[in-house]
């Protein structure tokens, strides 16, 4: 049997719950073979984001040429990506490859850790929004994050969070997925909005262990994607797959702030 494979494109959690560690665990859970592209270190566990260090964009360059030169990638995942000099070179190499064969770009534009520690420069949300965003298939932002990408204030109505859609789609992505985790209230929706519009709504979990959650919906969505599913399929059996590792993620028990999800809730346990 051959796998299909997906590329994520991002930036390293030593923690293991966020970033290419939770990517490419999201990409196993589904059955997707991951290979990466890393485009920051950082000193990270649940509570903090304690040091961040970039890599050149030439080096992020490099890998991406690597991987495609010799790896069939079926789909590409990016998350964090840094400063506007590693965005603009991964959005070079990444239309040079499309023009040799399209494939689908799931884009998360992170901006800020489940510690709160920012990730994204301010420098850097031009360069992405111009440089990225028109590549994506799917743009997957949360509140906060539609919202620092357009300069408006959080969408606190579902009218706010069709109309912020809307105003990124306009931005060139082909769908814009409005995630409603930060939003009050016992039910969350999410908004998927472009051809195949969708409202995938589930109840709010009680729990603190959501750290890597946005990491691991988007490379869930990339896997499905890679997986030949469209888009409204692979982000409705994202959502369903998530709200599974969401319900595990206590039965981890990993470190002493916001845990990780449970990727292989699934998986491990059975005989």
């Amino acid at each position: 049997m051959t796998y299909p494979i997906a590329l994520t494109i991002a930036g390293s959690d030593s923690g293991g719950g966020a970033g290419i560690q939770a990517d490419l665990k999201s990409f196993s859970a589904l059955g997707v073979y991951g290979a990466s592209v890393i485009t920051a270190i950082t000193a990270q566990n649940t509570r903090t984001v304690a040091a961040v260090e970039s890599v050149s964009p030439g080096m992020v360059a490099a890998q991406i040429d690597a991987v495609f030169g010799d790896l069939d990638i079926r789909a590409v995942k990016i998350g964090m990506v840094g400063g506007p000099e590693r965005i603009a070179a991964v959005a070079d190499r990444l239309k040079v490859f499309q023009e040799a064969g399209p494939f689908p770009i799931v884009l998360d534009p992170v901006m800020v850790a489940k510690s709160g520690d920012a990730l994204l420069p301010d420098q850097a949300v031009a360069a992405l929004r111009d440089c990225l965003i028109p590549l994506a298939t799917v743009l997957t932002p949360n509140l906060p994050e539609a919202a620092r990408l357009l300069d408006l204030a959080p969408a606190d109505t579902p009218e706010a969070m069709q109309e912020q859609g809307q105003a990124l789609l306009a931005l060139g992505a082909t769908h814009v997925l409005v995630k409603g985790g930060h939003a009050s209230g016992d039910i969350c929706t999410d908004l998927l909005i472009g051809p195949q519009p969708l409202a995938l709504s589930a109840p709010r979990q009680n729990t603190r262990n959501t750290h890597g959650t946005g990491c691991s919906l988007s490379s869930a969505i990339a896997a499905g994607l890679a997986q030949g599913m469209d888009v409204a399929e692979a982000v409705t059996r994202a959502h369903r797959w998530l709200q599974g590792a969401i319900a595990a993620a206590d039965d981890l028990s990993v470190g002493l702030g916001h845990g990780p999800v449970h990727h292989f809730h699934a998986l491990w346990g059975q005989s």
